[in-house]
């Protein structure tokens, strides 16, 4: 897929650097992948190589296994027993794969113990120049006072232990300045991001307010327990979103960016109720598809995040945000541009214009803070999250220039 980034018009004098400009970004892929997702390396329920081939399999350009607090370059082991999860992804990967591929052997209760393979072993299978990318990534998994706080690290070089401390805030800063540190050590470009804050209702608005150095977390996650939407008395994660930025930029923080995401675990069946692929992504505009590009596009900003609508163009341009959906027949999109304005920074998130149709513009007023847009079509997702979901798409905020 491409998407044209048109720039606006530049004053005459430098009218034809401006026009170079346009050629040059009118080639700029955007990518589709996941962020993250788990295997058998961890708590899903299936090897590596097999969610691998599904990704690429249902068009993905990129994607990461982000299993918890563990890298996979080691040896490991797992065991199949009676695990129905286990024993279907066995008999899956025995129809895959030759015996030579395959490693086993028995333990000393006689079952059937499996070696599961490296990165390193593994990406040689799947990747191709320009078509599909393996990012290596850990979701650092912390815990404090039965509060589930996860970091993932994306194009991580080396495994970070979870760090932990004496509270949310503390424990989410550790890890994300483990991950900045790595970061600037090794001079790779690496991204540490807020995981489903509403997940065991484990991190609020005010945890993330507190942070330095953290510009991403999950706008959408497509875990069943994740609450998204939030509930009576929990925000959901747009509001969060609003709330955390009107602070960060009256505090003279950098943006905060909504990502989207798989959160799988399993792969086996695909039903409402089970984490599952294919619910969230982001598409993302970079020169080309190796990790650090991808990883300093999601820095920029350039990039949107999907449970379903997918766009044709998208500029941001001198304090304008404008995009085209692509659209699907007897499919109808509501698209709104939301904000904070700088006289009222006690209501964060206002709504400052809605339409319908498949394209919309929105241009900073002087007395908005940001802006930023949601889609929200009135097609029913194949295997939701939740009963009743409908495909959207989150466009990252602007401020004025």
């Amino acid at each position: 897929m491409r998407l044209i980034i048109y720039i606006s018009v530049l004053p005459l004098l430098i009218l034809l650097t401006q026009c170079q400009m346009e050629e040059e970004e009118s080639t700029q892929n955007w990518y589709k992948g996941n962020l993250h997702a788990h295997s058998l390396w961890s708590d899903g329920d299936d090897f590596p190589e097999m969610i691998m081939d599904w990704y690429k399999r249902n068009d993905y350009e990129f994607a990461v296994l982000s299993d918890h607090n563990i890298l996979a370059e080691v040896d490991k082991w797992i065991t199949i027993g009676d695990n129905k999860g286990r024993q279907q992804a066995y008999e899956k990967y025995k129809m895959a794969f030759d015996s030579t591929w395959i490693q086993t052997r028995r333990d000393s209760l006689d079952r059937i113990e499996v070696k599961l393979k490296m990165l390193s072993e593994y990406r040689g299978l799947y990747e191709e120049a320009d078509s599909f990318l393996i990012i290596k990534a850990e979701e650092i998994t912390d815990y404090h006072d039965g509060k589930h706080i996860h970091v993932n690290a994306t194009n991580i070089q080396e495994l970070i232990p979870a760090q932990g401390g004496d509270n949310v805030s503390d424990i989410l800063q550790n890890n994300i300045d483990a991950v900045n540190e790595q970061r600037e050590r090794l001079g790779v470009p690496m991204i540490p991001h807020i995981n489903h804050p509403n997940f065991y209702w484990s991190i609020n608005a005010e945890d993330i307010k507190k942070l330095d150095g953290e510009r991403f977390f999950e706008v959408y996650n497509g875990h069943p327990a994740v609450f998204n939407f939030g509930d009576e008395t929990h925000p959901g994660m747009g509001e969060m979103w609003d709330d955390i930025q009107t602070a960060y930029l009256t505090n003279d923080k950098p943006m905060m960016y909504g990502l989207a995401t798989d959160d799988s675990h399993r792969y086996h069946n695909m039903e409402v109720g089970l984490s599952n692929p294919g619910r969230g992504w982001v598409r993302v505009g970079a020169d080309n598809l190796t990790a650090n590009a991808i990883v300093e596009a999601l820095e920029r900003g350039d990039f949107y995040s999907s449970s379903g609508v997918e766009l044709k163009s998208i500029s941001n341009s001198n304090g304008k945000l404008a995009f085209t959906i692509d659209p699907e027949e007897g499919v109808e999109y509501k698209i709104q541009f939301i904000g904070t304005k700088k006289s009222d920074l006690g209501q964060p998130g206002v709504v400052f214009e809605e339409v319908s149709g498949t394209e919309a513009s929105y241009h900073l007023k002087q007395d908005d803070l940001y802006v930023r847009a949601v889609i929200i079509s009135n097609k029913i997702k194949e295997n939701p999250f939740q009963e009743g979901e409908t495909e959207m798409a989150w466009i990252q905020p602007i401020t004025h220039p």
